[in-house]
């Protein structure tokens, strides 16, 4: 599982590497430059990687500001799948994606780094 070294706003460390888009972790797959729909939303279309790996928890990071929203169906195609999303701010949600990794639960991230 990828280590999130450290995070800071527009930049973001795992596994000693550094990545100035936004970036998901999936499993061992780092998918760096991460697009979405609406660069400010987050929506189920934004995430069918994630949705269609074996993961049991999402931690999503809201951006350093917490400006990216996540549309409710996120929650409900989360949910239908037995998905458990977390989502806070992106500094948050990067010691709690390392801390369920080394609790080896089976975590993916998808991080917005800035605002």
């Amino acid at each position: 599982m990828p280590r999130i070294d450290s995070y800071r706003f527009g930049e973001i460390i795992i596994n000693g590497r550094p990545y100035n888009r936004d970036v998901k972790i999936i499993g061992e797959e780092i998918v760096p430059n991460w697009w979405r729909r609406e660069g400010h939303h987050l929506y189920p279309e934004d995430i069918t990687d994630i949705l269609s790996s074996d993961c049991e928890v999402l931690v999503v990071g809201t951006g350093a500001y917490g400006v990216m929203k996540i549309d409710p169906s996120v929650q409900e195609v989360c949910q239908k799948k037995g998905l458990r999303l977390e989502a806070y701010r992106t500094a948050a949600a990067v010691e709690r994606f390392n801390e369920l990794a080394a609790q080896k639960v089976k975590v993916a991230g998808a991080f917005h780094l800035t605002c």
